[in-house]
């Protein structure tokens, strides 16, 4: 017993020893941690920068951006507003953001042991990532020193800065110091810039409901912003309120009668469709600029702010309801002129005139007429509108009707798929995409058969860039959109160089194209975005009324429109010749207004292997030839003899002495093929190559009705039998 009373003595007395140990080392080492936080707090507060010089310090840059004439459109970055004294801001704006941020704040030193101690005990209890702590100290010390990684030695750096500036400055001057240099979203950084962002006037004014709203934005600016969500400012405000109320900083009588709702906002519409065009050409200042360029810059534009409102106008004006819109509009250099990237900017930024990625439908037929232009076709050429099947695949025109023997300007006019999908197929798929990217689409083609009818998605932005290059007679465009960079001293950073022109087709493939594309707007699918002056465009409409495209030029300026919904479903009665075709001549009307009237250059040019045989072929050699043409331009037989008038029409493809449809001069005429003279045994006639409606057209005269041509034919092979 006794033994057993010395063994739980001993162990009592190892346990108390080694208890005593511990809370020693435990006592050293706080000391020692103490110690090395006074000495890290001291030196942060004896290195810190005075007062003064913290009023001083920004961060970002501001950047300033201007319209092509110079005047100021929006400025972004970093916006401070007055800097407001302690004694000059309003007793509810302190209250406000310490009731929200920070209750404790003027009773801790820097940092809240006791919210510290809540945050991770509720983290351990509810197994979830430790909650944000940090005082107004430790926010104005990240603000100002850090960055806002969260690390854990950022956070430890974060409580010694805190502490450094509780040491060399009062909770007013900390205070002040945050209330003026807080990000509020937006841009704003402090009370002042934010009260004058959102309310339209000083800090110095601010009423209760304001102090709330601005208060509840620190925790997440974006979100909470008023101009872009009221309901989430109104609910973050009146969060801040029972804070206030909670921690004994308002009178709950007079909470009651806070009405957050009733807050006038500044109107934003002014910054509203320029942050599209904003929002795509500022990132490309990180290119354009030496790295770490971090002076307040202004940045020169192409933008025309008259065009852009014209713009903005016409998509809001024309966009069928519960549908997006969005337009791009560039000079005949690359300059882009206006760019609307949705119907409202507040409501979603989303840019859909350099972003989105939707089918263009039938205006990428400017693709498959290029590839066929360049492979010999002409405007003229017969070509047959008639139901076909490609691998399976049996592409419809609208309407369902096919108009038979047509020439290639009419196929384009009235946008006949059947012909579309023939002429794609007699090219190559392959060549047709080739095109496409020649002419600046990015995004990926896939070279099935129905990619001849724009099934696949491209972005506004590059199928403006491909009709601007027709536009410019088949030489390339680079759009851009910033002219110059300088600094706030005029010291010029940045300026833009025209880019190198390459020739994509040679010049009679743009000229037919340009024809083609002038047709479709004069009697074709067009019609609604003719403007009393030449335009060129091509409308595009895709499966159930989805997307709706048009994209064309006049006077030097090449427009593109789209519209549709975001979610791609059906649009009742959405066409590309209907709302997009009238926001296009909307906004033309405009944009041209003080440019000359400038005529198409359509005539055609053709290469030497796509020309007739010239005079001289059928003046050579007799011995050569079978037929020949003497000086009225009759066709005559081997020694001498004429032939008949009545015998010469079916050979031309018109009468002799016969004046062309000017419509029809530039075709080339269908001349005899050379026989040899070798026998005289009669030539079956070739397949007809056009029909006797377009050869009525083309010659000014009827058929005779009474026999079939083919008929004739034979008729006229069996005289030359007897």
């Amino acid at each position: 017993m006794r033994e057993q009373d010395a063994g739980q003595r001993g162990w009592k007395a190892g346990l108390w020893r080694w208890t005593k140990r511990l809370v020693v080392f435990g006592i050293v080492a706080v000391l020692l941690g103490a110690l090395g936080l006074f000495t890290s707090v001291y030196f942060a507060a004896q290195s810190m920068p005075s007062f003064a010089s913290l009023k001083q310090s920004q961060v970002g840059q501001t950047i300033l951006v201007r319209a092509r004439d110079g005047s100021e459109i929006v400025e972004l970055g970093p916006s401070y507003g007055q800097w407001l004294d302690a004694d000059e801001i309003p007793q509810v704006m302190k209250d406000a953001m310490v009731s929200v941020e920070d209750h404790r704040f003027y009773s801790h030193l820097g940092v809240d042991p006791m919210g510290l101690a809540r945050a991770v005990y509720n983290a351990t209890m509810e197994d979830r990532r430790v909650s944000a702590t940090s005082t107004i100290s430790q926010q104005l010390a990240r603000n100002i020193f850090l960055n806002s990684n969260r690390t854990i030695d950022r956070k430890m750096r974060e409580a010694v800065l805190a502490m450094a500036l509780e040491y060399n400055f009062t909770k007013d001057e900390i205070l002040e110091l945050y209330l003026n240099k807080v990000y509020f979203g937006g841009g704003a950084y402090g009370i002042d810039s934010a009260s004058r962002r959102f309310f339209s006037h000083s800090a110095r004014d601010l009423s209760l409901e304001e102090a709330a709203i601005i208060a509840g934005l620190v925790k997440a600016p974006s979100r909470y912003a008023p101009t872009a969500d009221v309901e989430a400012a109104v609910g973050r405000a009146n969060v801040v309120i029972a804070q206030m109320v909670k921690y004994g900083d308002l009178d709950p009588a007079v909470a009651r009668q806070v009405d957050v709702e009733a807050v006038n906002l500044r109107e934003t519409e002014g910054q509203n469709s320029i942050r599209y065009f904003t929002d795509w050409v500022l990132p490309q200042l990180d290119l354009l600029l030496p790295s770490g360029t971090f002076e307040p810059i202004e940045v020169w534009t192409t933008l025309d702010v008259g065009m852009q409102r014209a713009a903005t106008a016409a998509v809001q004006s024309n966009a069928p309801s519960g549908a997006q819109g969005a337009l791009v509009s560039m000079d005949r250099d690359g300059a882009i002129l206006a760019l609307v990237g949705g119907t409202d900017y507040v409501t979603s930024n989303y840019n859909r005139a350099t972003d989105a990625m939707r089918q263009p439908g039938s205006a990428f037929k400017l693709f498959v007429y290029l590839s066929a232009l360049e492979a010999g076709y002409n405007p003229d050429t017969m070509v047959k509108d008639v139901p076909v099947e490609i691998n399976g695949w049996s592409p419809r025109n609208s309407g369902g009707s096919y108009a038979g023997d047509i020439d290639l300007r009419t196929a384009f006019a009235y946008s006949k798929n059947s012909v579309a999908a023939q002429l794609g197929n007699e090219v190559g798929f392959s060549n047709v995409a080739s095109m496409a990217r020649r002419f600046g689409v990015t995004t990926s083609i896939s070279t099935v058969p129905s990619m001849t009818l724009g099934s696949n998605e491209v972005r506004l932005l590059d199928m403006t860039r491909a009709y601007a290059a027709v536009s410019a007679g088949g030489e390339s465009v680079e759009p851009y959109g910033i002219m110059r960079v300088t600094t706030v001293d005029g010291e010029e950073l940045y300026r833009h160089k025209q880019a190198r022109a390459y020739r994509l087709v040679p010049d009679y493939v743009a000229a037919g194209i340009t024809d083609l594309l002038q047709t479709a707007v004069a009697t074709g699918t067009g019609r609604a975005a003719q403007i009393g002056r030449p335009v060129a465009g091509k409308t595009g409409t895709t499966n159930s009324n989805r997307d709706g495209y048009f994209v064309g030029f006049s006077s030097g300026i090449t427009t593109g429109v789209w519209m549709g919904r975001d979610d791609n479903a059906r649009v009742s009665a959405l066409q590309g010749g209907s709302a997009p075709a009238q926001a296009f001549a909307a906004f033309m009307r405009y944009a041209v207004r003080d440019r000359p009237v400038e005529e198409f250059d359509t005539d055609l040019k053709l290469p030497e292997w796509q020309l007739e045989p010239d005079d001289e072929f059928y003046l050579g050699d007799e011995d050569d030839y079978y037929y020949y043409i003497d000086e009225q331009g009759n066709l005559v037989e081997p020694g001498g003899t004429r032939r008949p008038p009545e015998e010469d029409f079916d050979i031309e493809g018109e009468r002799p002495g016969t004046q062309r449809d000017p419509a029809q001069r530039d075709r080339p005429a269908m001349r005899p093929e050379p026989q040899p003279r070798v026998t005289r045994q009669p030539q079956l006639e070739p397949p007809q190559a056009a029909s006797d409606d377009f050869l009525e057209r083309a010659t000014g005269r009827e058929l005779p009705q009474d026999e079939p041509r083919q008929r004739r034919v034979d008729d006229r092979y069996r005289e030359q039998r007897d």
